[in-house]
């Protein structure tokens, strides 16, 4: 596609946004916000000391007795992250780009456990995804910070991952004022331009108001394979007098690109006589496949004081998703070693959710005990559709691809509509005893309801569970900034269907033991954070390969140790750095040869570093360097550990300088060019793979006024 093309859609897309921006004291609202009290990010760049998702409360980084990851603004801004994967490469037990390159969506891996359809977040309430009906791929410029409590949650949210969540925080409207343009362009024909605009509405700030909006034109290193996006967030904050505050948060975000390629293994990590297999190579139908996305979202975020220690708080939200995802794929190789068989699929999504968390929230002293104690009630809602067709599509020259066959589709082999609820109701004490000894416990329970009814077979399942889960944890708070500490948590996640006898199954379950320290000197200047952990997940539902049946006897372990230092140096140096080592084993499956196997796309080792320096003072004061390398030891493609995928190491950088009113940046990717396979898997007998970014080019420039 020419670059005039994708300049003329760019600029039209951006008079239609500043149609939008014009008019920005129209209360529409940004995704739902959090259930949990906004909280004062202290500290410049990178460090945080303060987060709110593994409690529900403004609780110091050190003082949370469980591993916890927070990106913020300033670190997505130095890695000029264009996709929330991009924000979460440097996170310590996130595989943030399981299958490489992935333009449609952000699939993650934490503690070697999927959070694709029950670990993502936006502003404390879920985004719900049942059975992948549909997908998110969140902006990076739209969130003030991104929050990634690792291990069970079960205990404040319900239904989830074992492994953790990500929760994405909104921006929201302030009283000082920000003016800011930005234009982007890169390789691949990629030009992008975004706003932030916020302040007071009025010299009484009783009114303040945000408006940020991304348009983006792109392509991507595989041949037809667009990255477009259209991005826009208003909020208002309204605070009618001292105590209380309402924020109603708004946002709509159009996405068009394709799915992912799978290329075979011969050809490009394996010889091939027939030569080298380009990894920009497109295996599908560019008049066929297409990813279509619609998302928005409106909903608040209430506080409200009772007076000195008793505040009330409400957070609600909601989401609509549209996907219409059609993809021709690889499904096979001949003899030949450069015919790909293909197959046609479509997915075809629909969801509308409503989420609300209402809690309060007391401070009281007694003695030398001071409680801080939760006590609340969620609810959610999801109904959603999902069809799904499945057809064979003529085969290509993987080495000299000829397009434009005619596909269609043939109907439906699933048409189902899916709906959800939960109902939780859960009590937290944190216990600060004589400023020393930090102690927190909490317990749930929670009723969640699930049915699915087939359009096409006429059939309906439906499954009451109930469960209750636990957390406790306890810290020892030291003069010099050290903080020993222990905890325990559990998760559920109901499973739909039934066993041979017709039994209900029951839901999965998620235990985990985790001992650890925190470090944080006098000063703020940085946080270590050294975790051991042991996580179990029961009660997986399985196919059992002997009777093709499900069966629910799948037991998987995960074992890890995770080190992170984040600081800032007065000199002039920020730094962001991770190590993790994860042992993953299959503990029980229907399949008794796999039980001892490691998991599949999960590396053992992962290290990660980012070191950004600006000059402080100066001739070139403003000036700053940017440099970060990323490895990710060898993985797995099989369940049956066959297929084993090299290790990689990439590195990236950037150069930026900011003066008056203006920062210029250039960001480079994987700047050494390298050709990595991020995972491989056997489809129809053969091998194929997934590759990770080639080296991209983004140069940025920023006014604000």
């Amino acid at each position: 596609m020419q670059s005039g093309h994708h300049a003329s859609r760019a600029l039209r897309a951006t008079a239609a946004l500043g149609a939008t921006f014009l008019s920005p004291f129209i209360i529409a609202a940004d995704e739902s916000a959090p259930v949990m009290e906004e909280i004062e990010v202290r500290g410049s760049s990178f460090v945080v000391n303060s987060g709110s998702s593994a409690t529900k409360t403004a609780t110091p980084v050190i003082e949370t007795p469980q591993s916890i990851s927070v990106i913020n603004s300033d670190l997505i801004d130095s890695w000029n992250a264009g996709k929330l994967t991009e924000a979460m490469r440097y996170v310590p037990g996130v595989q943030a780009e399981p299958f490489g390159i992935e333009p449609r969506f952000t699939n993650i891996r934490i503690r070697g456990f999927n959070a694709a359809t029950t670990g993502f977040f936006r502003d404390g309430l879920v985004l719900a995804n049942p059975d992948f009906a549909v997908s998110y791929n969140l902006e990076p410029y739209g969130a003030e910070r991104l929050e990634i409590p690792r291990g069970p949650a079960s205990v404040l949210y319900g239904r989830g991952s074992p492994g953790g969540l990500v929760n994405y925080i909104s921006k929201r409207p302030t009283i000082e004022p920000i003016r800011e343009i930005e234009l982007e362009v890169g390789n691949f024909d990629r030009i992008q331009g975004q706003f932030d605009f916020s302040g007071a509405i009025s010299q009484a700030p009783d009114f303040s108001y945000r408006l940020t909006g991304v348009v983006r034109d792109a392509d991507t290193q595989i041949d037809f394979v667009e990255e477009d996006r259209v991005y826009i967030a208003p909020a208002l904050t309204w605070r009618p007098r001292n105590g209380t505050e309402i924020t109603v948060l708004a946002s709509h975000q159009q996405d068009d690109t394709m799915n992912s390629q799978a290329l075979p293994a011969p050809g490009t990590l394996q010889p091939n006589p027939n030569g080298r297999v380009p990894i920009e190579r497109f295996t599908g139908e560019p008049d066929v496949d297409d990813v279509d996305r619609t998302e928005y979202s409106i909903g608040y975020v209430l506080a409200h004081g009772f007076g000195p220690g008793l505040k009330f708080r409400q957070n609600l939200r909601y989401n609509v998703v549209d996907l219409n995802d059609t993809v021709v794929f690889s499904n096979g190789i001949d003899a030949d070693l450069r015919t790909i068989n293909r197959g046609a699929f479509g997915n075809f999504g629909e969801l509308d959710g409503f989420t609300v968390d209402s809690n309060l929230l007391g401070r009281w002293q007694h003695g030398p005990f001071a409680h801080e104690v939760l006590f609340g009630v969620d609810y959610q809602h999801i109904d959603a559709r999902s069809k799904q067709q499945f057809g064979g599509a003529p085969p290509i020259d993987i080495f000299d691809p000829l397009y434009g066959a005619a596909i269609t589709l043939p109907p439906p082999f699933k048409d189902d509509v899916i709906e959800q609820e939960q109902v939780g109701i859960y009590l937290q004490d944190q216990v600060r005893v004589a400023d020393r000894w930090l102690l927190t416990f909490g317990v749930r329970h929670d009723k969640a309801e699930s049915k699915v009814a087939s359009r096409l077979f006429a059939t309906r399942n439906s499954q009451d569970d109930s469960e209750t889960t636990w957390r406790t944890g306890l810290g020892y708070l030291s003069d010099f900034g050290l903080v020993p500490y222990f905890s325990y948590s559990e998760s559920f996640l109901p499973s739909v269907g039934t066993d041979a006898a017709g039994r209900a199954f029951d839901p999965e379950s998620g235990r985990q033991y985790e001992v650890g320290i925190k470090y944080q000197p006098p000063s703020g200047i940085g946080l270590v954070t050294l975790a051991l952990f042991d996580l179990e997940r029961d009660n997986v539902v399985e196919l059992d390969p002997a009777t093709f049946l499900s069966v629910q006897r799948g037991r998987a372990r995960s074992r890890d140790v995770e080190l992170e230092i984040v600081a800032n140096f007065d000199f002039g140096l920020d730094l962001f750095a991770n190590y993790s080592y994860l042992d993953t084993e299959i503990r029980s499956n229907a399949d008794a040869s796999l039980v001892g196997n490691r998991f599949t796309q999960i590396p053992e080792h992962i290290f990660s570093m980012w070191g950004d320096y600006t000059v402080p003072r100066g001739r070139f004061a403003g000036l700053g360097v940017g440099i970060g390398v990323r490895h990710q030891g060898s993985n797995f493609g099989d369940a049956a550990n066959t297929i084993e995928v090299p290790s990689f190491t990439v590195a990236d950088a950037a150069v930026h300088y900011e003066w008056d009113r203006f920062r210029v940046a250039v960001n480079l990717q994987n700047f050494t060019d390298n050709t990595y396979a991020a995972t491989c898997f056997v489809r129809a007998g053969a091998d194929f793979c997934t590759f990770g970014e080639a080296r991209t080019v983004r140069g940025t420039i920023r006014y604000q006024w």
